[in-house]
């Protein structure tokens, strides 16, 4: 029903912000992750938004990609997900790692998010786990690393040892969970990771 807002950053709290937009104040809740992000209050800034209607209560949420918000609608389908739980998620876990987390099956990294434990992350792999294809994963990662926001050396390693892994014909989830049980730092070459990956296969 509403796309987006644009317009000026009245008020930043904790978990939302007042927009205003044509004279009218909007009350939108994002993730942390997202305010963390804002500029500063009377800044003009663009959000993508979702309007999630109740029976006792209207509230608008928004998300500073188009990406992020599409993830948001994706985990609320998820059973045990409702749309505060979902910002919890996109608070602590990156749409990106998000979609790297259910190819993997690595329910660790998704349980990290607030409030969701070992089983509603299982059930969030289960669900989305046919949503998501590798290759889509990597070209997104892509696209949000060329916007503003910059991707680590770390993950830029990560992704280079799984696509050299599926090179050598390991399917792209294998690649996936064996590059996820490599403690990584920042002085690897993704050389040294793919042969660290061989000898745990």
């Amino acid at each position: 029903m509403i796309g987006y807002l644009k317009g000026e950053l009245a008020e930043i709290k904790e978990s939302y912000v007042v927009l205003e937009v044509g004279n009218i104040g909007y009350e939108v809740h994002l993730p942390a992750s997202a305010i963390m992000e804002l500029p500063s209050k009377g800044s003009a800034v663009k959000l993508y938004t979702y309007l999630h209607v109740r029976e006792d209560a209207i509230s608008l949420f928004g998300f500073l990609t188009k990406d992020d918000l599409e993830m948001f609608k994706l985990l609320i389908t998820v059973n045990g997900i409702g749309p505060k739980g979902a910002l919890g998620i996109l608070s602590a876990i990156s749409a990106d790692e998000i979609r790297f987390a259910v190819l993997a099956e690595d329910v660790k990294t998704i349980a990290k998010a607030p409030g969701i434990g070992n089983k509603t992350a299982s059930k969030m792999i289960l669900d989305l786990k046919d949503k998501f294809k590798l290759e889509t994963a990597f070209e997104q990662r892509l696209i949000n690393q060329s916007g503003n926001h910059g991707g680590s050396g770390i993950f830029n390693k990560r992704d280079e040892a799984i696509q050299a892994l599926t090179v050598l014909g390991y399917s792209g989830s294998d690649a996936l969970k064996i590059v996820n049980q490599i403690e990584i730092t920042e002085d690897m070459t993704a050389e040294a990771i793919v042969k660290l990956c061989l000898k745990k296969m």
